[in-house]
């Protein structure tokens, strides 16, 4: 699996270098202007820049993560900067400014009386996600035997395990490298029983601050003394430009041009999630009981499925996307094993893997064969084996 486009004259280790680089000359050219028109001026460069950074890429995956982290997210962030808002401070420390502004994270210091609970759930989030990721990853070798809404399923589920492993991974990495914690990006949306608690308290949390502070409060604001459904404009508002981000990440995804269904799909949630806040209103005024959470859990799943299956998938999944994605994926293992050997010395590998193995402990035949055929020494380990057996 290629990682840059074959056109491509910029290194892997030169674009480690040069991205880092814009970002820390954003932190000080924000430092030394005033936000206003002359900061954004000075950002628009960087803006500009991590915007076709992810097309760089000749993998789609690799165009779609960094799509997300800086196509969007970075950029985003960087536009808040001009305005002094967002989750940028000119005023952090270089290392800081740099995990915020590359990665869909928000960071907050480690309160040393705060009970180190965090490390435990990211750890435990981002080891079950990896096995749930990497067993997904071997349904794919059945995936033609599938229904086409089966399909759906799994990739649905497969973009949430991928978003949730890649952002608790993240802030695991903060945890250990800064002694910072990230603040939750997903809160169990699988509980959701809305529309509203869905997108505004379950799902992708990072996306949902950087859209109200970039969107949201902006036009609420404007529209305040001339429109007195302020909020619903403003709730428009922030649906319109998640869809048009969407769409935009289905271009970095694909190389293909905008077909407009994802930004229906997110107009038709967003005037959805307005029916239900007049509904539940005028439930609560007749004095009705809530209905069971369970019906209203099954209603939203309802229509997510619904949807999602119309105009989510489809503009991604056709006229050959579905296949191309889908050989790239089972490419992915290979590739990080490829990688791993190419990065790592094997005596390093070999160093690793027999320090969680006890000196009692019994080897299947299976994993000696599977250890020598990646070039592992694995003369100490046969011995020990035959011992055992014995």
């Amino acid at each position: 699996m290629e990682v840059l486009r074959g056109d491509s004259t910029v290194p892997t280790v030169s674009l480690a270098v040069v991205v880092p680089a814009a970002a820390l000359y954003a932190q000080a050219a924000s430092a030394r202007l005033p936000p206003g028109l002359g900061r954004l001026a000075a950002l628009l460069p960087v803006i500009a820049f991590f915007a076709a950074v992810p097309l760089i890429f000749s993998s789609s995956i690799l165009r779609f993560v960094a799509g997300f982290f800086l196509g969007w997210l970075g950029t985003f962030k960087l536009a808040l900067l001009a305005a002094a808002r967002g989750p940028l401070d000119p005023a952090l420390p270089a290392v800081p400014f740099l995990f915020t502004a590359l990665f869909p994270v928000k960071l907050i210091t480690t309160n040393n009386n705060r009970p180190a609970s965090t490390t435990t759930t990211t750890t435990t989030s981002s080891t079950s996600g990896g096995g749930s990721f990497v067993s997904l990853l071997h349904l794919y070798r059945y995936m033609d035997t599938l229904h086409v809404y089966l399909r759906y399923t799994v990739y649905c589920l497969h973009l949430y395990l991928l978003l949730d492993l890649l952002i608790p991974c993240t802030a695991l990495l903060g945890r250990l490298v800064l002694g910072m914690e990230l603040e939750p990006q997903f809160d169990r949306p699988y509980l959701a029983s809305s529309l509203r608690e869905f997108w505004g308290r379950r799902w992708n949390l990072m996306v949902s601050a950087v859209l109200r502070a970039a969107v949201y409060d902006p036009v609420r604001s404007l529209a305040a003394g001339r429109n007195k459904n302020n909020k619903e404009v403003a709730a428009a508002a922030s649906f319109l430009v998640s869809g048009v981000m969407h769409e935009a990440m289905a271009c970095y995804l694909l190389l293909r041009p905008p077909t407009g269904e994802m930004v229906a799909f997110f107009l038709l949630h967003c005037a959805f999630c307005l029916v239900e806040d007049r509904c539940v209103r005028m439930w609560r005024a007749m004095g009705w009981p809530a209905p069971p959470r369970v019906v209203t859990f099954l209603g939203l799943a309802a229509f997510m499925a619904v949807t999602m299956f119309w105009l989510f998938l489809p503009p991604v999944c056709r006229d050959g996307g579905e296949e191309m994605l889908r050989a790239e994926w089972a490419a992915v293992p290979a590739f990080f094993l490829g990688a791993a050997q190419k990065l790592l010395p094997r005596y390093v590998l070999y160093m690793l893997f027999t320090c969680f193995v006890d000196e009692s402990s019994s080897l299947d035949l299976t994993t000696l064969d599977s250890l020598k055929v990646l070039g592992f020494p694995c003369a100490g380990l046969d011995e020990r084996q035959r011992v055992h057996q014995v």
